[in-house]
């Protein structure tokens, strides 16, 4: 028997992994799985009866949890869909039918069931799998998904694509654990009404993140066997086929009875079918639902009807699901397990990760606390992340003056405009990677009219884990690109907590920070002007800092890489080369007189940055270039991350194939100096 069911749907408690379940796990092999283990791919499953299916379903939940207690990852977002994916593997013929999940960590049990199980131990690593589908690990992962909203586009295009082709193929377009908030999505179901073309969409409805129609767990209708009868007939092929001929009929009369008829069918419609389905019948879908997520045999019977109506145009299954589904310390934790370390899986404990030091996220929430404590204006905005951001630290102090829009960074950044407008000051509280989606209203509603809004960037530069998708590679090349943008990197806890204060202080002119992934380095925080609330002391625009001085090589370093430069220049001291290590602080505007010093008393001159080709190097470079100072033998050499996408894996090996690491440094600057052979020396010494 399962803990207490906090659910008002009746379901079977088959699907929970008891505790007697977890007493007899073994801690290597972990989990009995007899039916799953005769699985390798889809094909295997098709002659399951549909307690074999429901069997599969647990071994997989089963194997999830275990799996993941050993590398951490994506937890609950994936157990919430396992009956969806046996079911859909079960009822489609993948991978000719095409299942695209949005977002692709919710894919973890698709991975087991299609030929990745054994490579599930390497999940996240080095040379590993994804945590997120991908194109070029698998033909079952027909597109990627590691941001969110994009499944319907992708799949309406598949869908167009496939009828050029005159294929019959389905397309599936799995869109849950939130991703139905981004506007992408609507946009897409309008297309899709519009085109007609033969699609589905399952929405994953978690209840996680409140959508526009209110599906919060507050007014969704209870799941039950009512709400499972009426899907069961709104999926039937007679109903369907007679909706078909009946538009057709409809077609042939004047347009006022057109709109006439369309409208009674609209509330009839409405009438029969889950609340909300008012709304995606406007957009043009086919709507059935509510249904339980978790009922596999409904599932089943819906998906089975949808693939072989004889009809046209899209339609949207609505699966209400819980996250964390069968495993009862996701089930009840705040977070639902959904991001996890290493945990034990009898108690679902996270294995505690020991650092001298607190994160950067929290640093960066602690300054804006107190900043928010000195001035009423401080606000913040975050898409759906405030866990991620640090913002539920925030929140918890100042719970008026936090905003979550959602999966929805297009609308946060004009959002935020639209506060600076009023006076207020926004902190619009935005991943690197997530920030992108949000590139044309950061030029044309912030920094095209001068606003002052401030843009914290979280998880700049390579992310370990979560790998490209989720990598902030190009923050600074395109934020420092725009007029009046103020653009600044912290190289310690002590300057992140100084620039939020900078920030706050800037009220002429857009500015962003963009600050690492990871810990801070443990730094007497007084020594630096903060105070032990975090208030921090504004820095002066456009200054750098001399961290190290030397006469050989000048190593200017921005952001997390002074760090690094740091390192380098004791390897380099050690083969009797002197370095100056600079932490620019700033890209925009450069400290120019700093630079210009560095030029004229150095022969080499290398800039550092984990950042795209066009970012902080580019800034250098111009400047360098039309002061003349490149024109008396100086000579440049820029390290930026390299022109290519670099997978998930641990972040020391991740610097080191981008060429960021200390090592490489100190190499590129013995090379630069013409000592070829003592930069193989202390390339050997930092391997050894």
């Amino acid at each position: 028997m399962r803990g207490q069911d906090q659910r008002s749907a009746p379901s079977c408690d088959d699907d929970y992994i008891s505790s007697e379940d977890l007493t007899r796990w073994t801690p290597e092999k972990g989990p009995s799985t007899p039916l799953l283990d005769t699985v390798n791919f889809p094909v295997h499953i098709k002659n399951f009866n549909s307690e074999q299916l429901k069997q599969l379903a647990k071994e997989v939940r089963s194997d999830i949890v275990h799996k993941v207690s050993k590398t951490g990852g994506h937890l609950s977002s994936s157990l919430g869909v396992v009956e969806l994916t046996v079911a859909l593997h079960y009822v489609f013929n993948t991978p000719e039918d095409k299942i695209i999940w949005d977002v692709g960590h919710q894919a973890y049990g698709h991975k087991i069931l299609t030929g990745r199980r054994k490579q599930m131990s390497t999940i996240r690593q080095t040379d590993g799998l994804s945590g997120f589908t991908k194109r070029d690990e698998s033909e079952y992962d027909p597109f990627g998904a590691g941001h969110s909203s994009t499944s319907i586009s992708a799949g309406l295009g598949m869908a167009v694509g496939r009828d050029f082709k005159g294929k019959k193929n389905s397309v599936i377009a799995v869109i849950g654990d939130g991703a139905i908030t981004g506007g992408m999505a609507y946009e897409a179901m309008n297309h899709a009404g519009f085109l007609d073309s033969n699609m589905i969409v399952v929405l994953n409805d978690n209840q996680q993140v409140s959508l526009p129609t209110q599906y919060n767990g507050k007014n969704q209708q209870p799941v039950g066997a009512l709400a499972s009868a009426l899907a069961r007939l709104q999926a039937s092929r007679p109903l369907r086929e007679l909706r078909e001929v009946a538009k057709g009929v409809t077609k042939q009369l004047p347009d006022v009875v057109q709109r006439a008829t369309a409208k009674i069918d609209e509330y009839a419609r409405g009438m029969i079918s889950g609340t909300g389905s008012t709304l995606f019948e406007e957009l043009g879908l086919y709507y059935i639902g509510p249904l339980d997520g978790h009922n596999l045999d409904d599932i089943i019977a819906v998906l089975n009807e949808v693939r072989s109506a004889e009809t046209v145009g899209p339609v949207l299954v609505h699966l209400v699901t819980e996250k964390g589904r069968g495993y009862l310390p996701a089930e009840t934790a705040q977070d639902k397990m959904h991001g996890v370390g290493k945990f034990d899986p009898q108690t679902g404990t996270q294995v505690a990760v020991k650092a001298k030091c607190g994160s950067f996220t929290n640093f960066f929430a602690d300054a804006l606390s107190a900043e928010a404590e000195k001035d009423s204006r401080v606000v913040a905005i975050h898409a759906a992340m405030a866990g991620g951001t640090g913002l539920s630290r925030f929140e918890k102090r100042f719970p008026d003056r936090v905003f979550d829009v959602g999966i929805a960074e297009q609308h946060a950044v004009t959002f935020a405009a639209g506060l600076a407008c009023e006076g207020l000051v926004p902190f619009a509280t935005i991943y690197s990677t997530f920030l992108q989606r949000g590139y044309d209203q950061i030029v044309h509603d912030v920094a095209l009219q001068r606003l002052p809004v401030r843009f914290a960037m979280d998880r700049a530069g390579l992310v370990g884990a979560d790998g490209s998708t989720h990598c902030g590679a190009f923050d600074v090349t395109f934020m420092a690109s725009l007029p009046s943008m103020v653009c600044m990197a912290p190289s310690n806890e002590a300057e992140l907590v100084n620039m939020v204060a900078t920030c706050v202080a800037i009220d002429d002119s857009p500015s962003c920070f963009r600050f690492p992934r990871g810990n801070g380095l443990g730094l007497d925080l007084s020594l630096h002007g903060i105070t032990k609330d975090f208030k921090g002391t504004p820095l002066e625009v456009g200054k750098g800092v001399v961290r190290r001085s030397g006469t050989d090589v000048a190593l200017l370093a921005y952001g997390s890489s002074v760090n690094e430069a740091l390192a380098a220049a004791e390897m380099l001291a050690a083969s009797g080369v002197q370095a100056t290590v600079v932490d620019a602080r700033f890209c925009k505007p450069l400290d120019t007189a700093l630079i210009r010093r560095l030029a004229k008393e150095h022969p080499v001159l290398i800039s550092i940055e984990e950042g795209s080709i066009g970012g902080f190097a580019s800034h250098v470079m111009q400047f360098l270039a039309l002061d003349g100072l490149l024109d008396n033998g100086l000579k440049f050499r820029p390290m930026t991350l390299p022109d290519r996408f670099i997978d998930h894996g641990d972040y020391r090996d991740q610097l080191a194939a981008a060429g960021l690491d200390a090592s490489q440094i100190a190499s590129t600057a013995l090379i630069t100096l013409g000592r070829p052979q003592d930069a193989a020396k202390t390339t050997l010494s930092f391997i050894r």
